[in-house]
């Protein structure tokens, strides 16, 4: 159901008294078609060097994702990322989906960190520690904005996995979301088992492939790239 990738420089048993470290947490993929969504929460050591370059994920191009995303999994205090399979957002919708990401990426790093900073303006329930949601916090906190690196790049690397799978909908190229060639996709093979089925374009693929019926690629059990 989750899937996920973790780092922490100290164990939780060494820090009974731990400074309020703040952890950044945001998201990627809350709008595609396809895909899970990807939280990521990251906790910063203010004694250590800065990363040059941090900016929010969408400013950035992918290769400067990949090489900042190495940078900060490297100097990071503590991180973790969160993938919500598109099971779990047809279940619960893609906000819900999304807010249960968020609490269990801090639950990750709530060892370290006191306060959690979030992109947005919506907190989850049951954050292990205190909370603040931060508007374009991605563009204004450092650590949010690493959070949005590895949220991103987490998520991009998977589609790309997955469009091994599923060549025919280009994943690879536009990562799940709702451009021309992959409605067109849509419209031409129907949805496979990595479409979310609760958002409205795969409805209308899967009424258009009830009408004129084919076989629909097997399900696909996805596992959290390195």
């Amino acid at each position: 159901m989750f899937v996920v990738s973790q780092h922490s420089l100290f164990p939780a048993s060494t820090l009974a008294q731990p400074p309020v470290l703040v952890a950044g947490v945001d998201e990627a993929g809350r709008g595609p078609l396809a895909g899970p969504v990807a939280v990521a929460a990251v906790v910063f050591d203010p004694a250590r060097p800065r990363i040059n370059g941090l900016d929010d994920s969408k400013q950035l191009t992918a290769a400067r994702r990949e090489a900042l995303y190495s940078r900060i999994v490297e100097r990071a205090l503590a991180w973790r990322v969160v993938l919500v399979e598109v099971d779990e957002i047809d279940r619960l919708n893609i906000y819900q989906a999304t807010m249960l990401g968020m609490r269990l990426a801090v639950e990750g790093v709530a060892h370290v960190a006191g306060l959690a900073r979030i992109d947005g303006n919506a907190l989850p329930k049951g954050l292990p520690c205190r909370a603040e949601a931060l508007v374009g916090g991605d563009r204004l906190d450092r650590s949010i904005m690493a959070a949005s690196i590895l949220a991103k790049v987490t998520r991009d690397r998977l589609m790309v996995a997955l469009h091994d799978e599923f060549p025919a909908y280009g994943f690879a190229v536009h990562k799940g979301y709702a451009t021309p060639s992959h409605l067109a996709a849509l419209t031409e093979h129907g949805p496979c088992a990595q479409h979310r089925r609760s958002f409205m374009p795969v409805r209308r693929a899967m009424g258009a492939l009830h009408q004129s019926p084919t076989c629909l690629p097997d399900p696909l059990t996805v596992a959290c790239p390195d």
